[in-house]
Formats: structure tokens, sequence, C-alpha cells
């Protein structure tokens, strides 16, 4: 079992009750905070300006998922929010702060060695505080140091008036293929602001969206025009369609003419998404193995085109199987063969890695597969 990029190894005793566990714990620029009073990660997030990545603990606390690119995307953020919006870094209290720029290497020496140290002094607490069957969430924060900055300005160190925090909490990975664990989404809102940074300004931003939520709704999707459908609010989309060229509908629903006839189409970045992690593994994937893939945002009125959709997010990684998908939600049948075939690229390409398909239900055919699912979509927007 290993970790794509800086494998992270875990160690902890597998002697644990069954009762689940109420730890947290927020150490901060590698202190470990001594209250007892850790909030949640939301309320967390919250409280505290600034960018952040949340990972997590995979087969049974043994290793921590995609680590280095999760730390290459908070220190990545965290430039974003210091050259373009300051007061998402320093918080919105501060909106007269200027930005200022430094070098990638600045940032990486700054936050990468106490983000890892930070780590490295609570996972031995944390990893004893775990039940057996949880997992640890890992949230790593970057936020602006107002009373510092001032000093470190005047000795031109302005990058060091940084304060790096990192919560950890229990996370029960949960059982897939219910209903309950299908994915139903709405359509609620417009594309966020520097989509290309992680910031928990987010966590606050998106509340009005909440007011929108339809019932038994679990993620919400993001729109500027109602039809091209960005992202979740905490996941990316995905659809296969069929490529413009191959629109002649087919004489039986099994009838795949053949994998090229299609292509894997998702919002680019420069439409406004977050890069996702997942998100950016299926992408490196489909290019390394010729699977057609097109940036582009999927459009809900060309949706008789759509084969398959599915949401991503890392979260959603089983500690038996690591799934991805959490639900195929295109009303009416369809086939899974490229789908497919793109999951078991990704098993191959990173090899520690499992997929499973999760529809609600499946009819086998010889070398084909009927899905029957659902999508429940709404389109509203905030004011």
């Amino acid at each position: 079992m290993f970790c794509v990029g800086t494998h992270l190894s875990l160690s902890g005793d597998s002697e644990r009750t069954t009762a689940m566990s109420n730890c947290r714990y927020l150490v901060t620029n590698g202190v470990i905070s001594q209250t007892s009073n850790v909030p949640p990660v939301a309320s967390f997030l919250e409280a505290h300006p600034g960018a952040y990545t949340t990972t997590r603990t995979h087969s049974t606390a043994s290793c921590v998922l995609f680590w280095d690119r999760h730390l290459r995307r908070l220190v990545e953020s965290a430039r974003i929010l210091a050259e373009t919006k300051p007061e998402y870094l320093f918080g919105t209290e501060n909106a007269g702060i200027s930005p200022y720029s430094a070098s990638p290497s600045s940032w990486d020496s700054i936050v990468w060695p106490l983000v890892n140290r930070s780590l490295r002094n609570v996972l031995p607490v944390a990893l004893e505080g775990r039940n057996e069957g949880e997992e640890l969430a890992i949230t790593a924060l970057v936020s602006g140091n107002v009373s510092s900055r001032e000093e470190n300005r005047k000795k031109e160190r302005t990058i060091h008036a940084l304060d790096v925090y990192l919560h950890i909490g229990v996370y029960v990975p949960p059982v897939f293929g219910t209903k309950e664990s299908s994915a139903h989404l709405a359509v609620v809102g417009p594309g966020r602001d520097i989509a290309n940074a992680k910031f928990s300004e987010w966590v606050r931003l998106r509340k009005c969206l909440e007011y929108m939520r339809p019932p038994s709704t679990n993620e919400l999707m993001l729109s500027n025009d109602g039809d091209h459908i960005l992202e979740g609010c905490l996941t990316n989309f995905f659809v296969v369609r069929r490529k413009e060229n191959s629109d002649v509908p087919r004489k039986h629903p099994l009838d795949l003419d053949n994998e090229f006839s299609f292509e894997v189409q998702t919002a680019s970045i420069s439409d406004g998404v977050l890069p996702g992690i997942v998100r950016q593994v299926i992408v490196e994937v489909c290019l390394a193995m010729g699977i057609s893939l097109s940036e582009v945002a999927p459009s809900w009125s060309e949706r008789e085109l759509w084969e398959e959709a599915f949401i991503t997010k890392q979260a959603w990684m089983d500690t038996r199987y690591d799934y991805i998908i959490v639900n195929l939600i295109i009303g009416g049948p369809g086939n899974i063969r490229l789908i497919e075939r793109i999951w078991l690229l990704m098993v191959s390409f990173h090899k520690h890695l499992m997929f499973l398909l999760l529809p609600h239900s499946l009819e086998a055919h010889p070398g084909n597969a009927i899905i029957r699912y659902h999508c429940f979509l709404y389109s509203a927007f905030c004011s």
C-alpha cells in the first residue's frame, strides 16, 4: 500500500473500541493546543480566514491520501490570495491590506515545514484516540497574522506574517451502495470568486446557497447561466458524452459503436472551478491513456448526448474500496464500458487506488451492462 507522491506512513495501536470517538485536535504553528474544546472543522474554518486544504487517512490510518498534492495546492492557494485577495487571507475586516507577492520557493520554505512538523507532532496523539474503523480527517490552513505583518513588513519579510493551523478530526467512511448514499444534485447558484484557490471564506459565502437546497439534495451545483454546470460546492462534475459527430441515436442502448465516439467532459480551471485533487488525477489518467477529454463545462441542454455523469470528492473514498464515483446521475439506461475503463486505468495509473461503480441497480449482459440511475436537478440563483 502506498500513496502517490510523498508517502507518509502512520502507525498506531490496532486494538480499538467500537464506540465512535469524539476527539479533535488543533495545532498552531507546530504547537498542539491544550484545550479540549476544539471546534468542528466547519466552525474552525468559519472563524479563521485563509487558504486551506482537506485530506484524510486511508486503510485504517496507514497513510495520508495525496499529501504532497494537497500541500502544493495549499501553498498555491495562499499565494493567489496574497496577490489578488489579501482580505481572504488576513480576514475581511482587514480589507485595506495591500496585495503582496513572493516567489513560490519562499512560500514552500515557510508553509511545508510548518505543516509537516505540525502533522508529525499531532499524529501520535490522534492515532491513540482513534477507534477501530475510523480514519483521520486532516485540514491544513494558512492564515495571515495581522499583528505580525507590520513588523515583518518593515523587515521586508511580509511572507513570514503567517499562521499555519492543522485541524484533526475523526472520519468514519460511509456505507455506499444504498439509496441514502446516492448523489442528488441541485443547480442553485453562480460560480465562486477566486475559484482557483481553496479558502475558508467560501465556507461562509456558500451559506446563502444552503437556503436554496431542495429536500433530499446532498450536493449543490454551480452554474453562471443555468445551463453549463461548473462544479459542486464540494465536488467536481464530469460527464461522459457522445461527440458532436456521433450524436445519431443508437439503434439499441447497448450498441456502443466504439469508445472513440465518446469523450470525458468537465469544466476547465479557466471556467472558474476549483482544481480538485481527484479531478486532476482523472485528467492526468485520461491524457496519459489516450482517453478523449474536453475541458468544457457540461451543458444541461445537451444532456441527450450524455451517457454517464459523476461527481468526485476525495473524502468519499471508502476504507475498503476507494470510491470517487458516488452515483451515476443521468436518468435512463446507459452503457458503462468507457467510464469503467477510466476507473480501471486509474487503478493501473495509481495502483494504490481501487474503484467501484455504484449504480442503483445493475443488469448483467454478455460484455455489457445496463445501469438504472436517477438525477434531481433544480435551477435557482441567489440574488
